[in-house]
C-alpha cells in the first residue's frame, strides 16, 4: 500500500512538472509538425480564418488572456466557441508541445 501512494504521489508530480515546463524545454519542432497537421488549417502562419480577431499574435493572445502554456493547453484540449477540442485526438504531451510551439512562434512574430 505504501509503494502504491508512493507511486501516484510521483506520478502526479511528474505530470505536474511536466504541465508547467517552459516552453522552450518542451519540443517545438513536433509542435510545428502537430500544428501543420492539426492547427494551420484554420490558424495558417498565426491568423485565424474563422474569427481574425482572435489569432494566435502575441498581442491577441494577450488580450484574450491566452498568453500562457496552461491557458493554451487548456483551449487546446477541450475547445471552446468555433474551436475543437483535441483531447480525443492528440496526446496530453502533444498537446502541451504544440502549446509551447504557439507560443514561441507569438514570440517571434510567426516569422
Amino acid at each position: 500500500m505504501k509503494k502504491l501512494i508512493i507511486f501516484i504521489i510521483c506520478t502526479f508530480s511528474l505530470w505536474t512538472i511536466n504541465f508547467n515546463l517552459p516552453a522552450k524545454a518542451l519540443d517545438t519542432a513536433k509542435g510545428a509538425e502537430i500544428f501543420s497537421f492539426h492547427c494551420a488549417g484554420c490558424h495558417i502562419n498565426g491568423g485565424n480564418i474563422i474569427r481574425r480577431g482572435k489569432n494566435l499574435k502575441k498581442n491577441a493572445l494577450k488580450k484574450y488572456r491566452m498568453d500562457s502554456l496552461e491557458a493554451i493547453t487548456n483551449i487546446v484540449t477541450n475547445g471552446k466557441s468555433n474551436m475543437s477540442a483535441y483531447k480525443d485526438r492528440l496526446t496530453t504531451e502533444e498537446i502541451q508541445t504544440v502549446a509551447a510551439y504557439v507560443l514561441e512562434q507569438a514570440e517571434k512574430d510567426w516569422k
